[in-house]
């Protein structure tokens, strides 16, 4: 993979890794659940984000803001 591959990969797996701990934030979360979220590139430039292992409690708050509709949300 080239350098441009790999940074255009980072910044997007970035700036989404960003978003997620700014939701998960928002919805109350303490820092120890959404610090572990990470953003990865894989070998072929692919952007990823890791978000780990969460509680049960904690998924299920993250499946229920994901179901409401952006409008509530807003």
């Amino acid at each position: 993979m080239d350098m441009q591959t790999y940074r255009d990969g980072r910044k997007q797996a970035t700036d989404a890794a960003e978003a997620i701990r700014e939701a998960l934030a928002a919805l109350g979360l303490p820092e120890s659940v959404w610090g572990g979220v990470r953003p990865m590139v894989t070998h072929s430039g692919k952007p990823y984000v890791h978000l780990g292992m969460v509680r049960a409690e904690v998924a299920e708050r993250m499946a229920e803001a994901m179901r409401t509709p952006a409008e509530a949300v807003e």
